[in-house]
């Protein structure tokens, strides 16, 4: 992973004792050893059912066109996917949690990957575990502040690595009847367990995710790039931050070009207007004359390439375990 030097966000942090709540406990172990591996017939995996992807959000590599993204967020749909959470975590909650300590608490999430190959080898999308390992540590140095951004309670904890050979899911691609059938035959654990699919994608994205949702989607988890993994060969794309930015979709987050310099922008309070996303590194860019702030091009939630992104805000935490508690908290 690029180093990005140990920069705190220059919002205001006054603000996190509030953000920062408490969630006990880590979700339930997935009972399966670390290493698994085997061939699936897709005739005997699921069939799609309904839209796999109507919480969707993909991030496209330069040059794919952002009208290409799988199920883009209307301004109506992200307002209805708030209202839900809010709805859920009213009942869940109740009252706002007791604000706690920096650093005390922490939210396990147990992480299963699904590497889906062609055949057998590295250039057939066998990655190996290697680059695993590395990701899961990039996801728990991005989400625990140690990139330079907010401190978020989320820890990520490697529970299985399940290695499918399927040349009928490869490429994977998104909407695809064989995405949904890999899906229905693949994914673990509740709605708390992140599922990861690797592989080669289709239409030059290099991942996407599905948003939380109060009943059990067999279609969530994320998507993402094999070789987009630290040490992969996607360059610039390849230190392991799009798993990170694909997360936060997982988490409830949006783009932080969401809605342009119109309307709620990505419904974060501390993050500021972008009208369209961030390729590379344009320091300083100001989409957005009008509103206030530069745009937030070191967000994980942008398209900048990797070494430009290290950090999340505490808007965003707060959005977040919001969303953690409301759905998907056991």
């Amino acid at each position: 992973m690029a180093f990005r030097g140990l920069r705190w966000s220059s919002r205001s942090t006054g603000v996190a004792s509030v953000f920062l709540v408490l969630l006990l406990g880590p979700g339930p172990v997935v009972a399966a050893p670390l290493e698994s591996a085997g061939a699936v017939d897709p005739d005997c995996a699921g069939t799609a059912a309904g839209d796999p992807h109507a919480n969707a959000r993909a991030k496209a590599r330069p040059g794919a066109p952002h009208a290409a993204e799988p199920n883009e967020l209307t301004a109506a749909e992200a307002a209805a996917q708030d209202r839900a959470v809010d709805s859920a975590y009213a009942r869940r909650v109740g009252v706002a949690p007791l604000g706690v300590p920096h650093g005390k608490v922490g939210i396990t999430v147990d992480v299963v990957f699904h590497v889906i190959a062609e055949r057998r080898t590295r250039a057939g999308g066998d990655i190996p575990l290697a680059l695993i390992e590395a990701q899961v540590k990039v996801l728990n140095d991005s989400f625990g502040g140690r990139t330079g951004g907010a401190w978020t309670p989320f820890r990520f904890k490697l529970r299985q690595v399940n290695r499918v050979v399927n040349p009928a899911w490869y490429p994977i691609v998104p909407e695809s009847s064989a995405e949904a059938q890999m899906k229905r035959a693949l994914r673990v654990g509740g709605k708390h367990t992140l599922n990861v699919y690797t592989g080669l994608l289709d239409e030059e994205l290099l991942g996407w995710a599905t948003f939380p949702k109060q009943d059990l989607d067999p279609y969530d988890g994320v998507v993402v790039l094999g070789e987009s993994l630290p040490g992969g060969t996607a360059a610039p794309y390849n230190a392991g931050d799009t798993a990170t930015h694909e997360v936060g979709h997982w988490l409830n987050l949006y783009h932080t070009f969401q809605d342009g310099c119109d309307g709620q922008g990505d419904h974060v309070v501390d993050t500021a207007a972008e009208a369209e996303p961030a390729f590379g590194c344009p320091e300083r860019r100001d989409s957005c004359a009008t509103r206030p702030g530069l745009d937030p091009i070191h967000n994980f939630m942008d398209y900048s390439v990797d070494a430009c992104m290290y950090e999340f805000t505490y808007g965003q935490v707060f959005r977040m375990i919001k969303a953690w508690k409301a759905f998907r908290e056991p």
